[in-house]
């Protein structure tokens, strides 16, 4: 790995964990309790771009292991861990096939950050009534996936110049 992309990783880290610190002291008040803006998730989406899936997914973890250590605990580690790697995992793949937008990616990524979010909470809570849930959250997710992705996307472009 080259000092520079060291230095980006880093940053992005970084700035991941400052969005989510900044968003766990927001006061949003949300539909569905628990639920945040996911504004961490722009630094997965940007190196995903940058770099390779393996870098990106490596900023993802980090991110979630120490925002668990600093800020929330472990069992918010399990709900952002299971989110999070439904989410790459559909990223990823979608990037791959290279017929997508930043955009569209990003929105997909939401939407399935959430999904695997509820599947970990039916598991957790013992109760599958919580899938009612999901129509909301695809909305929300395909809400903040949009914002996300336009953010994503117009870093990316003035970091590639």
């Amino acid at each position: 790995m080259n000092t520079k992309k060291i230095a980006y990783c880093g940053l992005l880290t970084t700035v991941a964990l400052l969005l989510s610190y900044v968003e766990r002291m927001l006061a949003i008040p949300m539909l569905i309790p628990g639920m945040k803006l996911g504004l961490a998730n722009v630094t997965v989406v940007i190196a995903l771009y940058l770099f390779d899936s393996k870098t990106a997914f490596s900023i993802s973890i980090l991110r979630i292991l120490i925002s668990a250590f600093l800020f929330t605990g472990f069992a918010s580690f399990l709900y952002s861990a299971s989110g999070a790697l439904l989410s790459f995992a559909v990223m990823s793949l979608l990037k791959k096939i290279n017929s997508f937008s930043t955009i569209a990616i990003s929105i997909l990524g939401g939407i399935s950050h959430n999904i695997g979010q509820i599947i970990i909470a039916c598991i957790v809570v013992e109760n599958i009534g919580l899938f009612y849930y999901t129509p909301f959250l695809i909305v929300i997710g395909t809400i903040t996936g949009f914002l996300i992705g336009i953010v994503a996307q117009k870093t990316i472009y003035y970091l590639n110049r």
